[in-house]
């Protein structure tokens, strides 16, 4: 088994986990990545490798997502087969919580197994608030619950490596899309709780609230930017043939036909990142089938609000919002999504698979 811990500008912690670790088993093996922290904190890391650690160094800081990448292709080209479990460096993994992750890995199987916490006593607002907040939209975004959306302690099999080496994302926003892409590429996920832990009011964190937060949500804020787009331009239309023919199904038929054109492309090649031809027709045909769908539930909305009365703008809004999550579920599911996990390599064309390090290893 190996404990990858993702390191930037690290403290005296990361030397205890290390030590830690060890301690309680010795056949564990552990391997930093350094995250471009620098000379300033090469000594920390000189000691993590006098307290067992294998360190491999990047240049310059990358962000955890790419340093995530760093370590599960060292791994895979160095201990192919192993179960991997990814921990933080601040402390805030325990060990007896990262060995509890481990032995509920299955080496043989396809589940990624989840380190959550149960946000109970003392927890900063700012975690507490923030991480009820995106339970709520992974909820939306994904189908499926999950009690701690940003949790670093992750139990990895060897199935799963050369899907999570292709994921997106060089920053916080590469676990979200893990996370998002998972049972899409075949994978499930298993919860095992853990502690709490926040040192120092989380103030070793380089999470941050803002910037991260925005490149997390990312995929869902592209895609209401995408809806909006579509919305105004089918509505313009809609009220556009509408007064001009006064026929109510024909003007929301041809209006949801431009509209759609529009959306299709913005959500390709922006929101999903899907470039080039390859699986376009594919991707043309189910993208027609599911706006054939909505467009039949729109036309029986619409008719049903405006029967009772609600003026058409009501009822447009109202539609609209009722069909967003569908909608983005069944793209991000079926429409876009490329059905193997080479498909998703193949669409993270700035994900390195094979990156360029140092390294550092422990006395044998």
């Amino acid at each position: 088994m190996y404990v990858l811990i993702p390191s930037y500008e690290p403290n005296e912690r990361l030397i205890a986990l290390v030590a830690e670790l060890r301690t309680a088993d010795p056949r564990i093996r552990i391997l930093v990545v350094d995250d471009g922290s620098g000379e300033r904190f090469a000594a920390v890391f000189d000691r993590a490798v006098l307290a067992g650690a294998t360190v491999v160094h990047h240049a310059h800081n990358r962000g955890k997502g790419a340093a995530l990448r760093t370590g599960f292709s060292w791994i895979r080209d160095h201990a192919r087969g192993d179960v991997i479990v990814t921990a933080d460096a601040d402390g805030q993994h325990t060990v007896r919580d990262i060995l509890a992750v481990a032995n509920s890995t299955d080496p043989d199987g396809a589940s990624l197994v989840l380190g959550c916490r149960a946000f109970d006593g003392d927890v900063p607002l700012r975690s507490r608030a923030g991480n009820a907040f995106a339970r709520r939209l992974f909820r939306l975004a994904a189908g499926w619950s999950l009690g701690d959306t940003q949790t670093g302690l992750r139990g990895v099999p060897p199935a799963m490596i050369e899907w999570l080496l292709g994921v997106p994302g060089d920053r916080f926003e590469y676990e979200q899309r893990v996370l998002l892409g998972l049972t899409r590429a075949g994978f499930d996920a298993v919860e095992v709780e853990i502690e709490t832990v926040y040192l120092e009011q989380n103030e070793s964190s380089h999470f941050r609230p803002v910037i991260d937060s925005i490149r997390v949500m990312a995929p869902m804020l592209t895609f209401a930017a995408s809806s909006l787009a579509g919305f105004v331009i089918d509505a313009v239309v809609l009220f556009v043939l509408q007064a001009f023919t006064g026929a109510l199904i024909p003007s929301i038929v041809g209006a949801r036909i431009i509209s759609a054109s529009a959306n299709f492309a913005l959500n390709r090649r922006v929101v999903f990142m899907r470039r080039g031809r390859e699986h376009l027709t594919r991707q043309i045909v189910s993208y027609a089938v599911l706006a054939a769908i909505l467009l039949a539930s729109n036309i029986a909305w619409m008719e049903f609000l405006t029967s009772v009365g609600l003026p058409l703008w009501l009822a447009k809004v109202i539609t609209e919002l009722a069909l967003f999550a569908l909608s983005f579920r069944a793209q991000k599911n079926a429409v876009f999504s490329s059905h193997t996990a080479a498909g998703v390599r193949g669409d993270a064309a700035g994900a390195d698979s094979s990156p360029r390090f140092t390294e550092s290893h422990p006395a044998s």
